[in-house]
């Protein structure tokens, strides 16, 4: 199972539609694929039409009760299996601090059970906060997605995770494997240029050779509960999805 987090410190750059239309896009390429909601705010969950009544029912049983991951799973009207999200996730924080066990325990948890088989990928969306519930995806995942919009402060939401990730190699010992994605991609802007000049400047190798377009279908597909393959899967917000998922497979990020 490959596990990928998607991250940025900056909110509103298209990380849960990333999070939830490479997801889709897996599934209908036939890969059983698993999605974990670690945002109190539960727009990944609310999308796929799959609702937690109660933290209960979230991640947060698992630190709470050691609740097995699996139970929590759900089934979305497309096929995905997801472990949605609550408000009552904000907790998390403030009940169990950022000790080695607590940010592990979700790495720990997914290393000891068996969802799916070795072909079944998990994408993981996380909170726009370095806290105990992303620092936990960051600790679990294979690889790491950082969606970048075309803005100024988006890619400085990037820097920051670029640092977080340095900082946390000495105990993770590893390099986390990670994209830096470009999304909200106007080419009629000379900014859209400019964060592109910077974060490949930046980031090297790690940029997505792929762009996510301005799209008109990715804006309406949230606000209907769809992901942009069920709301226009002929639209160029799908196909840029599509070829995401092509450059990804193609570089063994996602195996």
């Amino acid at each position: 199972m490959t596990i990928v987090a998607v991250f940025n410190q900056k909110g509103g750059v298209g990380k849960t539609t990333t999070a939830l239309n490479l997801a889709a896009a897996l599934q209908r390429r036939g890969r059983a694929t698993y999605g974990v909601d670690l945002d109190p705010q539960a727009q990944f969950s609310a999308i796929a039409g799959v609702l937690a009544g109660s933290g209960a029912d979230t991640v947060l049983s698992v630190f709470q009760h050691s609740r097995l991951l699996r139970t929590l799973v759900q089934e979305s009207a497309s096929g995905l299996h997801i472990v949605p999200a609550h408000i009552e996730l904000s907790k998390v924080d403030s009940q169990y601090g950022k000790g080695y066990n607590v940010v592990n325990r979700l790495a720990t948890v997914l290393r000891a059970e068996q969802l799916g088989d070795r072909e079944s990928p998990l994408l993981i969306d996380c909170s726009p906060l370095i806290g105990v519930l992303s620092l936990n995806a960051l600790f679990a995942c294979d690889g790491l997605i950082v969606p970048i919009s075309a803005d100024h402060l988006s890619f400085k939401g990037a820097l920051q995770v670029e640092k977080a990730l340095k900082a946390l190699e000495p105990v993770l010992k590893r390099r986390v494997k990670r994209r830096y994605l470009l999304t909200r991609f106007d080419g009629r802007r000379r900014m859209a240029w400019d964060i592109a000049r910077m974060a490949e400047e930046q980031f090297g190798s790690d940029v997505c050779r792929t762009r996510i377009a301005e799209n008109v279908s990715l804006a309406e597909s949230p606000a209907l509960n769809k992901t942009v393959f069920e709301h226009a899967p002929q639209s160029n917000g799908a196909r840029d999805y599509d070829m995401l998922l092509d450059e990804l497979l193609a570089d063994r990020f996602i195996e």
